[in-house]
């Protein structure tokens, strides 16, 4: 049988689809929180905020020099997700780390690591918290000596990681279909 022709929705009809399908504010949130260590551009805060809310995530911990809302940059990219999901600033992230791992978190870098797995194949432990770093420098030392796992992302070309952005969205996409497929 022949499919039909796809053809591209209207904003309403997007809207109208989530309308029946149930307000989402009111679903459970994926158990996973994110803490962003030292990101230093503004528009990578809104676009993590941003696809904090497409997985409809727990929480966001910006630490250190990570930039926080009310920023016009941030909401440029985030599209106004910086309303619609939890967020705390911390300077330090270490105590954030501890607290987490107190309430039962598994504690997981995304970084390249000794011991990293493929994102693809590393098995999660819920409730969890993926780290993710400077733009630069990657997650700081001493988080990543905390990580319960770390995990990344292979590169086929001649750069060694993704924009952190790109990165968390790939990770955190990921890490929702384990979610989805172990509750």
């Amino acid at each position: 049988m022949d499919q039909p022709k796809p053809r591209k929705l209207t904003y309403e009809e997007i809207q109208a689809a989530k309308v029946k399908s149930g307000n989402e504010a009111l679903r459970p949130r994926m158990p996973v929180v994110a803490v962003l260590d030292d990101i230093r551009s503004l528009q990578n805060v809104g676009a993590i905020f941003r696809t904090a809310d497409g997985v409809h995530l727990e929480k966001l911990f910006l630490c250190g020099i990570t930039g926080k809302p009310p920023r016009n940059e941030i909401r440029k990219t985030s599209l106004g997700a910086e309303e619609s999901i939890p967020w705390e600033y911390a300077k330090d992230p270490l105590p954030v780390i501890h607290r987490l791992r107190e309430q039962g978190y598994s504690i997981v870098a995304l970084e390249h690591t000794t011991a990293s797995l493929d994102y693809r194949q590393a098995s999660y432990r819920f409730p969890l918290c993926l780290i993710v770093g400077h733009e630069f420098h990657g997650i700081r030392d001493e988080l990543v000596a905390e990580a319960d796992l770390a995990v990344e992302i292979h590169m086929r070309g001649v750069k060694q990681s993704l924009n952190v952005a790109v990165a968390f969205g790939v990770a955190a996409y990921q890490i929702l279909s384990q979610w989805e497929q172990k509750k």
